[in-house]
C-alpha cells in the first residue's frame, strides 16, 4: 500500500515515525512523511517521500507566545496559551496537511496534533485514516490527563479532569474541522465527539504497555503497540572530539532539553554546568533548539547525536522528559533525571519517577543549581535506580511496536 504519515511539531514529534515508516518501507509498503520542511533532509536520508507541511515550530516555540507558553504556572494557563498559538497557525497547517493527502495514499496515519484534519479527509476520501499517537489522550480512570503535576487524582477525579481536558482540546481543532467538512461537503457533526474522532476509529500508541498500561476503560480500538524507534542515519558517524571526550574517562552526564527553546539559554548553560562541578561528574550538553553551550575540561557541546547511540554510554541523562527522549532514557537502561517544562513532559517525568528509574521530577521554571546536582548524584550514585533502569531496557528490547502497525495494515488489504 501507500502509506501516508502526518506529524506536526518538534523533531521528538518526527524521529519515531522515521523508524515506523523506515520499518513500513522494508514490509514492502511505499512510505511518505508529511511534516514540517526543516526535517525534509532527514526525512529523505532514511529514503522516505518527503510532504511538506507549513509552520516552522522552532520559530514558533521562540515567539512570545512560545516563550509565555514554557512560563506557564498551572496546566490551565498552559491550555490556554496553547489554544491562542493553535488557532493561529491551525488553517496553515490543515491547508498544508490536504495538499499532501491529495497527493495520494492508500491509509493515513496521523499523529496527535493532526489526526482530527486527517481523519475529515479520510472521511471525504473513502481512505482508512488511522491515529498513530505518541501520548495517551484518551480520558481514563487509570491516570490523570497528561498536562497535570500530579501522580492521581483517583479514578473518578481522573476521568473528570481527563475529560475536561478533552473537551477544551477540542477549541484547538473545531473551528478548522467545521471549516474543512464544509468545504468537503460532509455532514455536519450534530453529536461529534470531542476531537471530532469516532469511538470506533483504531488509534495506535506509540509507547510500551510496560511503561503505560493500556486502561480498561479505553475503547476497543485503541491499541498500546510497544516504542517505534527513530532511524538513525545511515552514513551517521560521531566526530573525534565526542569520541575521545567518552574514552577519556568516567561515562559523563548527559543534559539536553531537546526542542524547548529557553527564553535565557545563559543562564540555563551556566546552570547546567554549574550543577554538573557541583556534582562532580563529567558531562555532555546538548546544545538542542535553545542553542545551549558550556565547555571546560569536563564539559562539552555536542549538536545533533543519536540518543540511542549516545545514552548508553553515559551514567544519567538529565532532560526535560519529551516522550521521545524518555523512551531513548529508557532503551538505554540509564538513570534519569527529568526537568519538565510543559505539556505531557510532567506525566512522563513522573512516570519514570513511579518506575524507579529516576529522582523525583524537578520543576524547570524553579529550578537551581543545587537542586540539579542532588538528583544527579542521586541518579549516578544509586544502585537500584542502576537496576531497575536495565531491567526496564531488557524488557523492552523484547516488544517490537512497528509489528503491530504492519499487522493492522495487513488486515486492511
Amino acid at each position: 500500500m501507500h502509506v501516508l504519515i502526518v506529524t506536526a511539531g518538534s523533531w521528538g514529534d518526527v524521529a519515531p515515525y522515521t523508524g515506523l515508516g523506515v520499518r513500513l518501507r522494508a514490509a514492502g509498503h511505499e512510505v511518505a512523511l508529511a511534516t514540517h520542511e526543516r526535517f525534509e533532509k532527514t526525512v529523505e536520508a532514511f529514503g522516505l517521500e518527503f510532504r511538506p507541511l507549513p509552520v516552522d515550530p522552532r520559530q514558533e516555540l521562540a515567539s512570545a507566545a512560545g516563550q509565555g507558553l514554557a512560563r506557564a504556572t498551572s496546566p490551565a494557563v498552559a491550555m490556554a496559551r496553547l489554544t491562542r498559538m493553535a488557532r493561529a497557525f491551525m488553517p496553515r497547517l490543515a491547508a498544508g496537511v490536504a495538499d499532501a493527502v491529495r497527493q495520494g495514499a492508500d491509509v493515513l496515519l496521523s499523529s496527535t496534533t493532526t489526526d482530527p484534519v486527517c481523519a475529515t479527509f479520510g472521511e471525504a476520501m473513502s481512505v482508512p485514516a488511522l491515529g498513530v499517537y505518541l501520548q495517551p489522550i484518551r480520558p481514563t480512570a487509570a491516570f490523570p490527563p497528561l498536562v497535570t503535576r500530579v501522580r492521581s487524582l483517583g479514578p473518578y477525579g481522573n476521568r473528570l479532569a481527563g475529560g475536561a481536558l478533552w473537551l477544551g482540546t477540542e477549541r484547538l481543532f473545531a473551528p478548522t474541522v467545521g471549516r474543512l467538512r464544509r468545504e468537503l461537503a460532509l455532514p455536519k457533526q450534530r453529536f461529534a465527539s470531542p476531537l471530532s474522532l469516532s469511538r470506533s476509529r483504531t488509534v495506535l500508541h506509540g509507547f510500551s504497555p510496560r511503561i503505560v498500561p493500556r486502561p480498561h476503560d479505553w475503547p476497543s480500538g485503541h491499541q498500546v503497540c510497544g516504542y517505534w524507534w527513530p532511524a538513525t542515519p545511515p552514513a551517521w558517524q560521531p566526530d573525534s572530539r565526542l569520541s575521545d571526550f567518552l574514552a577519556a574517562g568516567p561515562p559523563p552526564v548527559f543534559a539536553g532539553f531537546g526542542s524547548f527553546v529557553a527564553a535565557d539559554a545563559e543562564r540555563l548553560s551556566t546552570l547546567l554546568a554549574s550543577a554538573l562541578r557541583r556534582a562532580r561528574v563529567r558531562g555532555i550538553i546538548q546544545s538542542g533548539w535553545s542553542g545551549l553551550h558550556a565547555e571546560n575540561d569536563d564539559v562539552i557541546t555536542v549538536q545533533e547525536v543519536p540518543h540511542a547511540w549516545l545514552f548508553p554510554q553515559t551514567a544519567a541523562v538529565v532532560h526535560h522528559a519529551g516522550a521521545g527522549t524518555t523512551a531513548a532514557g529508557l532503551r538505554a537502561g540509564t538513570p534519569a533525571v527529568a526537568v519538565p517544562v510543559q505539556l505531557d513532559q510532567h506525566f512522563w517525568a513522573q512516570r519514570l519517577h513511579r518506575l524507579g528509574v529516576s529522582p523525583p521530577p524537578l520543576r524547570y521554571q524553579s529550578l537551581t543549581a543545587p537542586q540539579l546536582s542532588e538528583a544527579i548524584v542521586r541518579a549516578t550514585r544509586d544502585p537500584a535506580l542502576r537496576t531497575r533502569s536495565r531491567r526496564v531496557a531488557a524488557a523492552l528490547a523484547d516488544e517490537d511496536g512497528a509489528q503491530h502497525v504492519l499487522d493492522v495494515l495487513e488486515r486492511l488489504t
